[in-house]
């Protein structure tokens, strides 16, 4: 959700700008642009849409300059309202939301101020460019702007006839590298990683100021930081689509491999002291955003199933606007896959302010959640490009179904194995290629239901989320149980229904919903490893997947749910890999 670069050195910088751009797009984004400084001038760059209608502005002189992808947040997608951002003599960019903005600008205009744009950001570009006006130090006026402001911002700042960038960082990610006679700054590591280059990640209220010479830390009080920069040597080749047609489809492809890594990464990590802590819980807590969400509800099930451990999961955005509950010995469970989710950094320190020791689950090394953390659990599903959470979702459970069987067998109890799961997941996912044949059911529905129960109900509620994201089809996950208390009534020969019947226990109970929807003219469908279910006269078509621990089961069944939402969405000319108003990383409120 919006991204950042930054470069100040020898080289013409609008290149560097743009081809970090790039390696951001990622994150979501809906139009770019760049601000060059030359001679003292600068040259401004914005277009609505992708960086790519930016190349005219790569043949631009001049080796300082800053970027930006932007998602929307105050304004419409439009050029005035991309990023940079300018007032008088400065030049901005932000990630983040001011959530003052609309006071400040009030007083701005009452001062006889114009603004030029919607975005709240602009407000800060005001403040700059005022108390440069009055001092002439570029690091003192975005320090002094920034004591007015309210919100989340990572800034990058240059002045028309400065030589250097000024940064800022308060709840927005933002790393910045060096490296021969070269500085750089961005929202992340992998658009400033280079040969010989070394990288720090900022600390809310830091600031930094980057000149040819190297980069200077500040204090929130402008005192003096030294801190230790780490190697941040060229990061692997941008992941290329190769024979697939698409980023998500490649993605779902992998959801093997980043099982299979993420299981043998943990079993030769010394997690002693994670497994010591997890002995003496006697309640987990886990929050998380959507589909880092849906991974607790199955981590809950799991957990509770094999080691009877009360656990609850909490929606970040709520929890950290709550009183929650922490007896003591709680442990609390942070999943996000970029962690950088603000919500779940909030919530994650939350609960470490109330003495809860803290799990970061996430799938980036020097990421915000890691650092507040007291115990790291990485999930190893490599750099996930397509907005819709796939591989990662799979990686995120078998890093917590990991957790689950050692805090089952840490208290002296049966748990199964998961050596088992990297194969099962690879026939999941060559049965689950039959629910392209699924999808005229859906491209003409009004909306869709997921149905299930216990474990199959959380499988149920992610597999939702992805058609919704993707095709844009209303869509609901639902237990089972539920659909006679009001949502049957929604029920109709349009609305096709998605059951997912893996736990044997459960099965017949899933299958009396599945009668009811039939029975209202609704197209059944069926995700199961029963053959009997599978061949039931209510059943319109069914994918066959294996069979596993019920308690582990989201990982197989999901996989199918996820290549239907992607053929539903191919079938409907939605683009996959960036569905609309969608960010991959949602670094902000």
């Amino acid at each position: 959700m919006c991204g950042i670069v930054a470069c100040i050195g020898k080289r013409r910088a609008a290149p560097i700008l743009l081809d970090g751009l790039k390696k951001l797009e990622y994150r979501g984004y809906d139009s770019a642009g760049i601000a060059v400084s030359e001679g003292g001038a600068v040259v401004l760059a914005r277009r609505k849409g992708a960086v790519s209608q930016l190349e005219f502005a790569r043949a631009y002189p001049g080796t300082m300059g800053i970027g930006h992808t932007r998602w929307a947040t105050h304004g419409a997608p439009c050029e005035r309202n991309a990023h940079p951002q300018t007032c008088g003599r400065i030049f901005l960019v932000h990630n983040g939301i001011l959530e003052n903005a609309a006071a400040l600008k009030k007083e701005c205009r009452e001062q006889g101020e114009v603004f030029a744009s919607d975005t709240d950001t602009e407000v800060a570009a005001h403040l700059i460019d005022r108390y440069f006006r009055e001092g002439g130090d570029l690091l003192h006026a975005v320090w002094s702007a920034c004591r007015q402001l309210v919100g989340s911002y990572a800034f990058a700042v240059i002045a028309e006839g400065r030589e250097e960038i000024v940064c800022a960082r308060r709840h927005s990610p933002l790393v910045v590298a060096k490296g021969d006679g070269e500085a750089y700054a961005a929202s992340d590591l992998g658009a400033v990683a280079g040969a010989g280059r070394t990288a720090c990640v900022m600390e809310d209220g830091e600031f930094a100021r980057l000149t040819q010479e190297g980069i200077a830390l500040f204090d929130a009080d402008l005192a003096s930081v030294v801190r230790d920069f780490f190697p941040a040597g060229e990061e692997a080749a941008a992941p290329e689509k190769g024979t697939f047609r698409h980023f998500m489809r490649k993605e779902i492809a992998q959801v093997p491999l980043a099982v299979e890594n993420t299981l043998s990464g943990l079993q030769n990590q010394d997690i002693s002291k994670l497994i010591e802590v997890l002995c003496q819980t006697k309640y987990l807590h886990v929050v998380a955003c959507g589909t880092a969400y849906h991974s607790g509800l199955c981590f809950k099930y799991a957990a509770e199933k094999l080691s009877r451990v009360p656990t609850e999961v909490f929606l970040a955005s709520e929890y950290r606007y709550a009183d929650p509950v922490l007896p003591d010995h709680t442990l609390t469970i942070a999943v996000s896959q970029s962690g950088e989710t603000a919500d779940t950094l909030a919530a994650g320190q939350l609960a470490g302010e109330r003495g809860s020791p803290v799990v970061a689950v996430t799938n980036v090394e020097h990421c915000s959640l890691n650092r507040i953390a007291d115990f790291v659990v990485p999930t190893c599903a490599g750099q996930e490009v397509a907005v819709a959470a796939t591989k990662s979702f799979n990686a995120q459970l078998a890093a917590l179904y990991y957790l689950a069987v050692a805090l089952a067998r840490g208290r002296g109890m049966r748990a199964p194995s998961l050596a088992g799961l990297p194969v099962l997941t690879h026939e999941a996912l060559l049965a689950g290629e039959g629910v392209a044949a699924w999808t005229p059911y859906f491209t003409v529905a009004r909306s869709a239901f997921f149905l299930g129960r216990g474990a199959d109900r959380c499988a149920a509620i992610e597999g939702s989320l992805k058609l919704k994201e993707i095709s844009y089809l209303p869509s609901e996950g639902y237990a089972a149980g539920e659909l006679k208390h009001g949502t049957l009534a929604l029920v109709d020969a349009r609305t096709p229904v998605v059951a997912v019947v893996c736990d044997e226990t459960l099965a017949d109970k899933t299958m009396n919903a599945v009668h009811e929807v039939y029975a209202r003219g609704a197209p059944v469908f069926l995700v199961t490893p029963f053959e009997e279910l599978a061949r039931s006269e209510q059943v319109t078509a069914s994918v066959l997947i294996p069979r596993c621990e019920p308690a582990f089961s989201p990982m197989l069944s999901v996989i199918p749910l996820q290549l239907l939402a992607y053929h539903v969405a191919l079938a409907l000319g939605r683009d996959p890999d960036k569905p609309r108003n969608l960010a991959k990383s949602v670094t902000v409120e």
